[in-house]
């Protein structure tokens, strides 16, 4: 069985007539509703804090490239998808 824990937060009244009507409108409680939104942004916030720490530790211990090769790096992949856009649509 899941652990639930119980947490609280003030908000204006126009946010609480949002979430109440989202909340009406999907058969959904109130509670339900957070609960949603406080995961999907955990996640989200999760996920972005993950790939800084990559990035940074990417940076740390692997060879940098110059702006040079980035900016040829980055018109290849233009091209690439460019190509497949045109292989796609034809």
């Amino acid at each position: 069985m899941t652990k639930h824990s119980v947490i609280s937060a003030r908000v204006d009244a126009d946010t609480m007539a949002l979430v109440d009507n989202i909340a009406a409108a999907q058969g959904r409680s109130r509670a339900w509703l957070v609960a949603q939104a406080v995961r999907e942004y955990a996640e989200r916030e999760a996920e972005m804090l993950a790939f800084i720490e990559e990035g940074e530790r990417s940076a740390r211990e692997e060879p940098l490239i110059s702006a040079d090769e980035m900016l040829d790096w980055i018109a290849a992949k233009r091209e690439e998808i460019r190509a497949k856009r045109n292989k796609d649509a034809a």
